[in-house]
C-alpha cells in the first residue's frame, strides 16, 4: 500500500464514525483550560490503567485516582492502599497501583514532576510502554507518534496496510506509509472502527 491508499481509507472512515470518540479524546476534554502538563498527566494515568480493560471501566477508575492525586507529586505519596481502592474497576489493579505509584515517584526523580515527551524518555518510567508513551506524545502534546492497541494491529492487518506479527511491527510498518501529519489519526480511526464494526471477534 502507498500513502495514497492510506489516505484514502483514512478519508473513508471519518464520516463513518462521526460523532463517536475514543476514550483518550474524551480523557482529554475532562480537564478544560488545563495546562498541557495536566492533560499529559492523566492521559499517562489513564492509558495505564487502560490496559485489557474496557474504556468505560478506566474512565470510572481515573476519575477517581485522579480526583484524589491528581499531579505526580501528590499520586507519589499517595498510600497504596488508597491507589488500589479507587482503581479497582480496572483488571489488575494491585499491579496497576504499583506502577502509577512508582512512575509518579520517577516523574518526580528523573523529570522535576513533569511529564516527558519523548519516546526514550516515557518509556524509561515503570509501566509504560512505546503504545502508553505513543498516547501521550500524541494526544497530550500533539507530536507525531502511531500508538498501537490491539484495534489498530488487527485491523491494519485485515485491510492488508501492514503484514506484521507484533504491535512493535505495526507501529513501524504504518510510519513508513502514512503521512506523517496523519500519525494519529490513523489510531484514533483504526480503534473507532475496531470498538464499533471491525470487532475482534465476529467483525462486520
Amino acid at each position: 500500500p502507498d500513502r495514497a491508499t492510506c489516505e484514502r481509507i483514512c478519508d473513508l472512515l471519518r464520516p463513518h464514525l462521526k460523532g463517536k470518540t475514543t476514550h483518550l479524546e474524551r480523557e482529554k476534554k475532562k480537564l478544560p483550560g488545563a495546562s498541557q502538563q495536566q492533560v499529559a498527566f492523566r492521559v499517562l494515568i489513564g492509558t495505564i490503567l487502560s490496559h485489557r480493560t474496557r474504556d468505560e471501566k478506566t474512565e470510572i477508575a481515573t476519575d477517581a485516582l485522579l480526583k484524589g492525586f491528581p499531579t505526580p507529586k501528590k499520586m507519589a505519596g499517595a498510600p497504596i492502599a488508597k491507589i488500589i481502592q479507587l482503581i479497582k474497576p480496572v483488571g489488575f489493579y494491585n499491579s496497576k497501583a504499583q506502577y502509577v505509584k512508582k512512575c509518579s515517584r520517577e516523574l518526580m526523580e528523573k523529570f522535576g514532576g513533569e511529564v516527558p515527551r519523548t519516546m526514550e524518555q516515557l518509556t524509561s518510567l515503570t509501566g509504560v510502554g512505546r503504545k502508553t508513551a505513543g498516547c501521550v506524545i500524541a494526544y497530550a502534546f500533539g507530536l507525531p507518534a502511531i500508538p498501537v492497541d490491539s484495534h489498530c494491529h488487527t485491523i491494519s492487518n485485515r485491510l492488508a496496510l501492514v503484514k506484521t506479527k507484533t504491535p512493535e511491527e505495526t507501529e513501524q510498518a504504518l510510519q513508513k506509509i502514512v503521512p506523517r501529519k496523519r500519525w494519529a489519526e490513523v489510531n484514533e480511526l483504526l480503534v473507532l472502527h475496531g470498538q464499533n464494526t471491525c470487532a475482534p471477534i465476529s467483525p462486520f
